[in-house]
């Protein structure tokens, strides 16, 4: 039996992932700058998908795959592919209205939508602590809303994408939990990341037969960083992590993809780092922490009210 990998190993991989995802969201921000943006997104997917299935075939690093029913297949295209592939449309668009640092800051305000999503109000802590959680995160979303709002900028149709973005990662999520009953983490990525790309091609021929995509050797370079640095590489550190550690404490980290996504985006595309950036950063941040701390075994169940 294998033995378990230092926890200081699991927090770097996980660290590490985080600055792949990062780079990612600044080089689709690129990318999208020169090619059709769901186009980038249905190769990305599609080729991602191909890779981990590539491995699951020809190496043992994830593990044998599970033999899939025909029920199983439905879900997978339905349920985790179309979901994904809806995401995939909504980010990418988003990234060619607003900065990278603002649609991934929606993101990361993704676990309060699956708070609120387990149920609805009840009188008791756990319900309070909740809807407290998520009021933080959506003042924090209001305040990334606030300047286009006051000024009508067009911008507001690329705020409202990421927001839909992040609704959407959050459904993409459960809709992994469910599957998760019978297949691993790392098989329902490489199913439904090649079946998201499938169903936008569609969109994305149609994109092409309006925008053709200019060959480069940089822009080339830059998708095949993003296929192999967050579809294979990050996933395979995000996967290892929670082989090890409870999914809450793994999740925790994705509050760092934001403060991530915005360097990348300030060196490499010299994106400016808007005012309302913290102040929107520290409420969903706040309200993230909030909602997941388990405050009873912090302060014992005696002092929490009922």
């Amino acid at each position: 039996m294998k033995n378990k990998p230092a926890n200081s190993a699991i927090a770097g991989g996980l660290f590490f992932a985080v600055v792949l995802w990062g780079a990612n969201n600044a080089a689709t921000k690129y990318l999208v700058g020169f090619w059709p943006p769901v186009f980038v997104g249905s190769t990305r997917f599609l080729a991602a998908g191909i890779i981990l299935l590539a491995l699951f075939r020809w190496t043992n690093i994830f593990g044998k795959p599970h033999p899939l029913s025909a029920e199983l297949k439905r879900k997978l295209w339905w349920h985790g592919g179309l979901n994904l592939a809806l995401y995939i449309i909504a980010f990418n668009l988003a990234l060619t209205m607003t900065s990278a640092s603002h649609v991934a800051l929606y993101l990361g305000a993704s676990p309060i939508w699956a708070l609120l999503w387990e149920g609805r109000p009840e009188k008791n802590w756990k319900s309070a602590q909740r809807y407290f959680a998520a009021g933080l995160a959506l003042c924090g979303v209001l305040v990334l809303f606030w300047p286009v709002l006051k000024i009508g900028s067009s911008k507001m149709l690329g705020e409202l994408l990421a927001l839909v973005s992040s609704v959407l990662w959050t459904n993409y999520g459960r809709q992994c939990r469910a599957l998760g009953t019978s297949l691993s983490g790392a098989e329902i990525s490489a199913y439904t990341f090649w079946r998201a790309g499938v169903l936008v091609a569609p969109l994305a021929v149609f994109e092409l037969l309006t925008r053709p995509v200019e060959i480069r050797t940089d822009l080339i370079l830059v998708q095949a960083f993003c296929i192999l640095a967050s579809g294979v590489v990050a996933f395979a550190l995000w996967n290892n992590a929670l082989r090890h550690w409870k999914t809450s404490k793994v999740y925790l980290f994705n509050n760092l993809i934001p403060i991530s996504t915005m360097s990348w985006a300030y060196v490499t595309l010299g994106e400016p780092v808007t005012p309302t950036f913290w102040a929107a950063m520290l409420l969903i941040v706040a309200g993230v922490l909030i909602g997941q701390t388990r405050w009873e075994k912090i302060f014992g169940k005696r002092w929490l009210p009922e």
